[in-house]
């Protein structure tokens, strides 16, 4: 079992040093690319729920939880 865990943290830091550009991750995205992630799930589920009101209500709330 001990012999796992190093093995495992040796590939994590192989993970890590192997980013192209040699830059570290910072673990956050650029909001549009987050947009550019969600708008098409968003709209398949006003097609599937047909309920562009609900979506809009949702999408508000997000608004406002953001903004603090």
């Amino acid at each position: 079992m001990v012999q796992t865990s190093g093995r495992a943290a040796l590939r994590a830091q192989g993970r890590r040093a192997a980013v192209p550009g040699g830059r570290q991750p910072s673990g956050t995205r650029h909001p549009l690319v987050a947009v550019a992630m969600v708008l098409p799930l968003a709209c398949v589920l006003v097609v599937v729920f047909g309920g562009w009101e609900a979506v809009m209500t949702q999408a508000s709330s997000v608004v406002g939880m953001l903004g603090r």
